[in-house]
């Protein structure tokens, strides 16, 4: 009687178990939810940003190609750079503005674990690409007289193609490792897109393992990356104040600037959500952390460079004029 109990038991904990993975053939992402009353003006906000951002990198894409005094390797690596903000932000937000306008986050878990894998895989070629912008200002600034030789084209295109693609193998693996693992219990995920953190949360048994391979990919991702870029400006900075005050120093910082502050948003915002402690106190808060590296930064890159750059506000401004003679023409 007592075995017959016991296999009773097995019976009932394999058909929960059984039942539980099968809800998680499917999740449910929360999104803004928490807060209803504001959905419709989130989705109009949303909605602005993107074609903000769609519109912004595009211009920057489109300069970077066709103006002749932009055809340097500065240029050419801010014009990939801005493809890649468009291909990163249309992983996440144009789900967002879905779950918004539909007023239902249901995901399914396929779909998920794309969506994750090449989120990843764009950020980790957004930190590489940073490191090599960094490289670029710091050879044109501490060392002049190679760089027509260290930055010639075929090295600017190898450079960028290993941004793109070295990291892809990695954060494949990391999806596969994620996704591998038993999920029971709630399919909620308290976020608005498919993360590494609200889906740990979700996993049963012992995901110890799982987190400390998280830091180390976020150490060697994020933070590898971070250091390069603090070297390379350390040595610009000490290069530039060695200068006398009027032969370009103002220049050199002025070029220096826009991109560490787009470094400082991209990389603050994404260590506190990659290298902090699992917490599930600040969820909104980090939901709100996760807006800055996935659609504020995108948004403001093209207004940071533009509004820094002499350069990019000219080119911006002759193809205006082109435009508008184009526009009157066709008038006539």
């Amino acid at each position: 009687m007592q075995s017959r109990n016991v296999n009773l038991e097995r019976e009932d904990h394999l058909k929960i178990t059984e039942t539980n993975l099968t809800i998680m053939m499917e999740f449910v992402l929360l999104g803004f939810t928490d807060i209803p009353q504001f959905q419709w003006f989130l989705f109009g906000i949303f909605l602005v940003i993107y074609v903000i951002i769609l519109l912004g990198n595009g211009i920057i894409i489109l300069i970077t190609r066709v103006d002749a005094t932009l055809q340097t390797p500065m240029y050419f690596f801010l014009g990939n750079f801005s493809f890649l903000e468009i291909c990163y932000v249309s992983v996440t937000l144009p789900r967002m503005l879905m779950d918004l306008w539909t007023q239902r986050g249901t995901i399914s878990f396929f779909t998920c674990a794309t969506q994750m894998c090449f989120f990843l895989i764009l950020g980790a070629t957004e930190c590489f690409l940073l490191a090599v912008m960094a490289y670029d200002r710091c050879v044109a600034i501490c060392d002049p007289l190679h760089y027509p030789l260290l930055m010639r084209p075929q090295v600017c295109v190898g450079l960028v193609a290993a941004s793109w693609v070295s990291g892809a193998p990695v954060q494949i693996g990391q999806t596969c490792q994620i996704f591998s693992l038993p999920f029971c219990g709630s399919n909620t995920i308290n976020h608005f897109f498919c993360d590494i953190p609200p889906l740990l949360k979700l996993a049963c048994g012992d995901i110890f393992v799982n987190e400390m391979v998280v830091y180390i990919f976020g150490i060697l991702f994020v933070t590898v990356p971070f250091l390069l870029i603090l070297g390379f400006y350390i040595r610009i900075i000490s290069t530039i104040l060695k200068l006398p005050a009027n032969t370009g120093r103002t220049k050199a910082f002025s070029t220096c600037s826009s991109h560490i502050t787009v470094v400082l948003l991209f990389y603050g915002s994404a260590t506190v959500t990659y290298l902090k402690l699992k917490s599930d106190e600040h969820e909104g808060l980090d939901k709100l952390i996760s807006l800055f590296y996935t659609i504020l930064t995108p948004m403001l890159n093209p207004i940071i460079y533009s509004l820094r750059n002499k350069d990019v506000r000219k080119a911006m401004r002759k193809l205006l004029f082109k435009w508008r003679n184009l526009c009157i023409g066709l008038s006539l």
